[in-house]
């Protein structure tokens, strides 16, 4: 089963953040608890980490704002 990876809330204001970068390329092998990808938003730049392990599928692209709680990517 695939875990979704989602747009996490990282401050109490927070409703949308910037993909800035996937550090693990799409098909690539993610590690949970290993930096998945960059997110900015208001305040700062943050690592953020993989919810699983398995390989990465992609499905929105850096560089665009999203809302928390989006799909950004799902790990088989």
């Amino acid at each position: 089963m695939a875990t979704e990876v989602l747009l996490p809330k990282l401050g109490f204001s927070m409703d949308e953040g910037e993909l800035s970068e996937w550090l693990v390329s799409d098909g690539g092998q993610a590690i949970e608890g290993e930096p998945l990808f960059t997110l900015e938003s208001d305040k700062s730049t943050n690592e953020v980490e993989s919810p699983a392990t398995g390989t990465l599928k992609i499905i929105k692209q850096p560089g665009e704002t999203y809302k928390v709680g989006e799909v950004l990517a799902t790990i088989e």
